[in-house]
């Protein structure tokens, strides 16, 4: 996946003029960052994050 994001394909801005991404962007990306995100395809939604898989993407990048 390349660091070239699109608006509104892969980030919006909402009305406070944060940035969102999408459900398409987060399917792609290819893993859950279990930080609540809006869109998330992965059923972790908004609400209280879940440090553990945080932990184990960061070990996984560390071991490359």
């Amino acid at each position: 996946m390349t660091n070239n994001l699109k608006e509104n394909i892969d980030f919006y801005y909402d009305a406070q003029g944060f940035t969102v991404f999408t459900q398409y962007y987060l399917t792609q990306r290819g893993f859950c960052c279990s930080q609540g995100c809006r869109h998330c395809p992965y059923g972790v939604g908004p609400g209280e994050p879940d440090p553990e898989p945080v932990l184990q993407a960061l070990q996984a990048l560390e071991s490359n």
